[in-house]
């Protein structure tokens, strides 16, 4: 691999030899799942959405499509998929699962699991207009560069808490979203 790009052979190889170490207990007892979507191109891609402005909770945020288990799901993935499909209709079929990472707890009482999934360059994405304002591609090589992050120490209800912060073109990258990606650089560690 050269400094400077990321193959899909790459990422594939340091994700499946390089397992997540494992990580506290979470004190979220219900749970969601998101789909880290990555487009497969020579130079990878992963796909993000950006949350309508019109949503109750964390409106206009960029975001993975995901949300909360239901009971028709059959398990964590179940509802990743089903979730991506309902917010870009990106389809369960096309949607090749390579694993998942450690569950983050979310401030909103959710234990949330990621699920990686690799996807189809040539996908037609069709937002759902209730739940996303934009769907965007951010090439995998940038958003795994851990320089783009940057820490904020906040204080909630007595607890620190960190929240990383990004930029990518003019979308606000922070939060779980920031910290799930990030956690992800720090798995397959393409920075020397």
């Amino acid at each position: 691999m050269s400094g400077s790009s990321l193959t899909m052979n790459d990422f594939l190889s340091r994700f499946q030899l390089l397992q997540p170490p494992a990580t506290r207990m979470s004190g979220n007892k219900r749970q969601a799942a998101v789909l880290i979507p990555i487009v497969r191109r020579p130079q990878p891609g992963l796909l993000l959405t950006q949350r309508s402005a019109m949503m109750r909770k964390h409106a206009g945020q960029v975001a993975f499509p995901g949300g909360a288990v239901d009971d028709t799901d059959e398990s964590l993935i179940a509802a990743a998929l089903r979730e991506a499909w309902e917010e870009v209709a990106i389809s369960p079929e096309s949607v090749e699962v390579i694993g998942t990472l450690p569950p983050v707890d979310s401030v909103t009482g959710f234990q949330v699991t990621p699920v990686v999934g690799i996807i189809p360059p040539n996908l037609p994405y069709h937002a759902s207009e209730d739940e996303v304002a934009a769907v965007f591609e951010m090439p995998l090589m940038e958003a795994l560069t851990l320089g783009r992050y940057h820490p904020l120490d906040i204080h909630r209800r007595g607890n620190a808490h960190r929240v990383w912060l990004s930029w990518y073109q003019h979308y606000f990258v922070w939060g779980m979203t920031a910290g799930i990606i990030r956690e992800l650089a720090l798995q397959i560690s393409v920075e020397p």
